[in-house]
C-alpha cells in the first residue's frame, strides 16, 4: 500500500526549512512557503503561484497540504460553525467556530479544538467521553481544525458579518476543549501551539489561547514551566472527590487534594490567573451549600470560575438546573468573593456540546446514549 505523504502542518519550522534544502531550493523558499501555509491558507499547493512550478511538483511528492476533510457542517441560529472532520485513516473528530458579538468586549472568533479522537477521561455525561479513546490527534491534526476556520472565516466574511462591524474578521482565539483530554497529548499539542502562536506562523498571541484539563496533575506542573504564556482552565463540576469521582472519573488517579495543590502551584510559578470549569446539573451539584464548598476549595487562589449550565440531552441523569437555581448558585460564590461567569451557551440547536455531531455517525453500543452533554464545554472564553 503506498505510505501516505505527510501533511505539512506536521513539521515544525526547522523541519520545513530541512525540507526546503532536501529539495534544492534556498532558505526564503522554506519562508514563502510557511507564509503561504499559515497566512494566505491555500487550498492545493499549485494555489501557490510565487513557488517555481519545479518546486510544487517536488514538494507535491513528498507533503500534502491538509490532514482532515469536512464531512458534515452544521450552522447554528447565534452564529455557531460545528463541522465533523474525517481524518486520513477515516476516523472522525469535530470543532466548532463560535462568535462573539462585541459587548463587554471586543468582538470575537473562538475555535473550540479537538486534540484526540475519543477521550480517555470517560466523563459520563460527555458524549466524547462515552464514545471511548482511539488515539492522539498529531500536531498537523490540530492546526489544521485552526486553518480550516481561518479559510472559512475568509471565504464567509461577508455572510458571517464582519462587513457590518459586528464581528472580528479572523480568528482571534483558541480553546483547546473540544475532543480528549489536551494534556494526554502534551508535545502534539505544544508543538501545534508554537506554530500557532509563531510569527512565521499563525501568529495567534499565546494568550489568546486556553488548555482545559479534567486534572493531570504532572502535566500541569509541566505546563508551569513553560514560556508560551497560555490560559489554563481545569474542568472541576465538584468540589468533593466523592461526586467528582463518578462525574470526571480520572479524580479517582488525581483527586482534588493532588489537583488543587498543583494548581496553587501554577499560579505561584506562573503568576497568570487560573480559569475553573463548573457544568452545574440539576440536583447533583447545583446547591447553595455546593457553592459554599467550591468557594472554600478555590478560596485564596488567582482564579476565575466559569459557570455553565449543562447541555440539554436524552440522558435524563445529566439535566440542567432550573435558571434561578443557576442565578442562586452564582450570586452566592459573588457574595463569597469568588469572581465568577455564567458562560452563555453556543450552538445549542446544533446539539454542540463535545462529541454530539460525531455521535450521529458512529454505530452506539449496547447502553450508550446517541447523545451526551457537554465536556469542556461550547463557548467558554
Amino acid at each position: 500500500m503506498a505510505t501516505i505523504p505527510i501533511c505539512i502542518t506536521d513539521l515544525t519550522g526547522d523541519q520545513i526549512r530541512e525540507l526546503a534544502a532536501e529539495l534544492s531550493e534556498p532558505v526564503y523558499r522554506a519562508a514563502q512557503l510557511q507564509s503561504w501555509i499559515y497566512r494566505r491558507l491555500p487550498l492545493f499547493i499549485d494555489d501557490m503561484p510565487d513557488l517555481p512550478q519545479s518546486f510544487r511538483q517536488r514538494l507535491a511528492m513528498k507533503v500534502r497540504l491538509h490532514s482532515l476533510v469536512p464531512a458534515h457542517e452544521m450552522i447554528g441560529d447565534d452564529g455557531t460553525v460545528k463541522v465533523l472532520f474525517t481524518l486520513a485513516d477515516g476516523k472522525t473528530i469535530e470543532s466548532a467556530l463560535m462568535p462573539y458579538p462585541a459587548g463587554r468586549y471586543r468582538s470575537r472568533y473562538t475555535v473550540c479544538v479537538s486534540t484526540q479522537v475519543g477521550c480517555p477521561v470517560g466523563c459520563p455525561f460527555c458524549a466524547t467521553g462515552q464514545q471511548g479513546f482511539e488515539r492522539n490527534l498529531t500536531p498537523g491534526e490540530i492546526i489544521d481544525q485552526v486553518l480550516y476556520f481561518a479559510r472559512w472565516l475568509r471565504d464567509h466574511s461577508n455572510q458571517a458579518g464582519s462587513a457590518s462591524g459586528q464581528l472580528a474578521s479572523h480568528i482571534t482565539n483558541l480553546v483547546f476543549m473540544g475532543m480528549g483530554e489536551p494534556l494526554a497529548n502534551y508535545n502534539a499539542l505544544w508543538q501545534a501551539m508554537e506554530m500557532l502562536n509563531s510569527p512565521d506562523g499563525f501568529d495567534l498571541g499565546a494568550r489568546h489561547m486556553v488548555i482545559s484539563t479534567a486534572g493531570l496533575v504532572p502535566q500541569i506542573e509541566r505546563l508551569s514551566r513553560e514560556q508560551l504564556q497560555v490560559g489554563l482552565a481545569v474542568s472541576l463540576h465538584a468540589s468533593s472527590n466523592t461526586l467528582r469521582n463518578t462525574l470526571v472519573p480520572i479524580n479517582k488517579k488525581y483527586p482534588l487534594d493532588e489537583i488543587m495543590p498543583a494548581c496553587r502551584r501554577y499560579c505561584q510559578a506562573t503568576g497568570r490567573r487560573i480559569s475553573f470549569e463548573y457544568i452545574l446539573f440539576d440536583n447533583l451539584n447545583d446547591s447553595t451549600e455546593d457553592a459554599r464548598s467550591l468557594a472554600r476549595l478555590v478560596a485564596g487562589l488567582n482564579c476565575h470560575v466559569n459557570l455553565i449550565a449543562a447541555n440539554p440531552t436524552t440522558n435524563g441523569s445529566f439535566r440542567p438546573p432550573h435558571r434561578s437555581i443557576i442565578l442562586t448558585f452564582e450570586q452566592e460564590l459573588r457574595r463569597l468573593r469568588i469572581a465568577c461567569t455564567l458562560r452563555q451557551g453556543k450552538g445549542l440547536d446544533i446539539d454542540s456540546g463535545c462529541g454530539q455531531l460525531r455521535s450521529r455517525f458512529l454505530q452506539p453500543t449496547a447502553g450508550q446514549s446517541s447523545h451526551g452533554s457537554l465536556h469542556h464545554s461550547t463557548g467558554r472564553v
